[in-house]
Formats: structure tokens, sequence, C-alpha cells
């Protein structure tokens, strides 16, 4: 090809129409996530088995409708990449649209802001590629999808995941399908996934964008090694275009749903897996060293908000769970996923007697 067509082929690419360059993202992320590897069919089919075991017990554990059938599909990380390049739309197309409402603060942003698209795209682009070779399920990322889709296991990641600390591959199968088709009960309930979207609308329509960080992207344009740096990175280095610190009612909402998205899902693991899996407490160790580890960080997407995970809330999210199921019985801690004015507050996350005395406690001047 000559130089002509390769740039011809470059501004084509860098021009494509829409508030995200999906094209830019498309290419950066497909090179990330690497060739397609072959799934072995019995392990598939193992997988699939253990995700009936997991949805009887997780049913059981949580006496909480799964919701529409769906299916369970095993992927390569090639394949997990292309189906959840735009699985994020709803967080970023905000992000782009207040990109492209921005003042331009001078001559130089007048100039760059056009490439807002692109340069989203870029970050997208890196992230789901990052994302594609650490994840082991579609919840494994720290914020939901905008749609509730099929149930997905990144199978080179889990076996990988297995394979380097010593553990045995049948009940690590079986605990990332308690984990995925937890998430999967609690985000078919028809209000959680528009109640999650509307919190990020207001928290990002509260931002401002940083148009100052448009040069310092261009630049990495034009230095491959700086490139590299930032697809080894994961989408870590790219400047965020969100200024200002998240803060206020909105984030800690967030962080509340996000907690108690978390810890109910360790409560009901630990319930279903208890006489299943001999090995859970190395598991948990494995994953605990596996967070530490910056360089598998799947929380990548709200690192794009400054949704960083906050372990601590994660641990008071399971023991609010703990405490609600001692004092006050299972059926009480399903009323959390009946409506959103069930959840706790980020406050109550530490004051489960808070939290019953607002939601399960009579109002008796009601009609």
């Amino acid at each position: 090809m000559s130089d002509r067509n390769i740039f011809d082929e470059l501004m084509k690419l860098l021009n494509q129409p829409g508030p995200v360059n999906w094209a830019l993202a498309e290419q950066i992320a497909g090179h990330m996530s690497g060739g397609r590897q072959p799934i072995d069919p019995w392990v598939a089919e193992e997988y699939i088995d253990l995700t009936r075991l997991a949805q009887m017990r997780v049913g059981a554990a949580t006496g909480l409708d799964a919701g529409p059938l769906v299916d369970t599909i095993p992927l390569d990380r090639a394949e997990w990449s292309s189906r959840n390049l735009q699985s994020f739309r709803y967080l970023v197309e905000p992000i782009a649209a207040k990109l492209a409402d921005a003042p331009s603060a001078g001559p130089i942003d007048a100039v760059l802001k056009p490439l807002g698209p692109a340069l989203v795209g870029m970050q997208m682009g890196v992230m789901v590629g990052f994302l594609s070779q650490h994840v082991l399920g579609q919840f494994d990322v720290g914020l939901p999808t905008a749609e509730q889709g099929d149930i997905y296991y990144v199978v080179p990641n889990i076996e990988a995941f297995t394979e380097d600390h010593g553990l045995d591959p049948r009940q690590v199968r079986l605990w990332v399908a308690l984990h995925e088709v937890t998430h999967q009960v609690q985000f078919a309930r028809p209000w959680v996934r528009p109640y999650f979207a509307s919190l990020i609308d207001q928290l990002i329509a509260s931002l401002e964008i940083d148009t100052s960080s448009f040069g310092a992207s261009l630049e990495d344009f034009n230095d491959p090694e700086r490139m590299q740096e930032l697809l080894q990175e994961g989408g870590g280095g790219l400047p965020s275009f969100l200024s200002g610190a998240a803060q206020g009612p909105h984030l800690e909402a967030i962080q509340a749903f996000m907690a108690i998205v978390e810890g109910y899902g360790d409560h009901v693991m630990d319930g279903a897996a208890e006489d299943l899996l001999p090995d859970l407490g190395a598991m948990r160790e494995a994953m605990q060293v596996r967070r530490r580890d910056s360089g598998s960080d799947t929380d990548l997407v709200g690192r794009l908000l400054g949704l960083e995970a906050k372990r601590a809330q994660y641990a008071a999210g399971a023991g609010f769970c703990r405490e609600v199921e001692i004092r006050f019985g299972e059926e009480a801690l399903r009323k959390v996923w009946a409506s959103a004015d069930n959840l706790p507050t980020l406050s109550e996350l530490d004051d489960a007697t808070g939290w019953a005395a607002r939601v399960l406690l009579e109002d008796p001047f009601s009609d």
C-alpha cells in the first residue's frame, strides 16, 4: 500500500461521523484483545452446566426472579471485546456530548476540539481492549452494561487465573458462574439499570469538560512510544476529559449502589457456595492479590468517571446484608431489590437498624 493510501485510510479512520469515533475504538480494542482463540468444546459445555447449577443455587439463596432466560456464552478475548465495545454507550456518549458543547478556551482548543470524537474513541478502545485481557466475566468490569444481555465468560482469562494461582479449575469456573448469575439476578429487576443510568447522567451533568488535556492527547497520537505505554496501562494514563471533583449526593448515591451490588453479591455467593467450594478461601485470597495488582485493575470504566472501586465500601455492603438477614430475616433483605427507594444510603450501610426503620416499618399514619 502506498504512503498516500495509508494516509487516506488514516484520515478516513479519524474522520468518522458521530460524537464517538467507534471505528477507531474498534481498531484499537481489536488490536489489544489479540487474535481468536478456540474454546475447547468440553470446557464450554462445563461452563454451561455450571451456570445451570449456579442459577439453582442463587435462586434458592435469594428468592429473586432471575428474569428472562439468557444464553451462557463462553468467549475468547477478541469476541468479548467485539461484543462489549459499545456496551457502555450510556457512560461515554454523555461525556462526548459535553465535549462537543464545551466552550473553547482559545484558538488552539478550537483547532483541537474536532478531534474530540477520535480522542474519546481512542480512550474507549484502549479500555475495552485492556479489559478483554483481564475480566473473567461480564460483571467483572465494575459497572453494569446498559442492557440486560447474555452471560459471558472470558475463558482464557479464567483459565489463566486458575493456573497462575494453582487453583482447582472446576471450582473456579463455578465460582465465576455464581458471581455472574448473582449479578444477573440483581440487574434483572426492571428498575435497576434505568435507575443507575439516571445516576450516571446526573453525575456527568454536574462535571465540567477539561479541554486543557486535548494538546497532550494529540501529542500521544504522534508518539509511538507513548501510545505503546498507554496501551500497556490500559487507559489509566489517558487523560480524563472530566474536571472537578466528583462529589455530592450524586456520587454518594452511585457509591452506595455499587457497594450494595457488590456486597450483596459477596453475601449471596458465600451462602450459595459454602458446601460446593472447599477452596473458597484460597480463591478469595487469589482475587485480592489480583486486585492489588494495578496492572489487572478492571475498574477502568469507573476510573473514567472518577469512580475508582472502594473495597471498604464493598465490605460495608456485605456487612449490611449479613446484619439485615440476621436481625430481620431473608425476606427483609430481599426488600432491598423491591425499588430504588429501598436501597440503603451510604450512611445506612453502617446502620442497618436505621435502614430498617425507614424501609421495613410501616407508617401508622399512612392510608
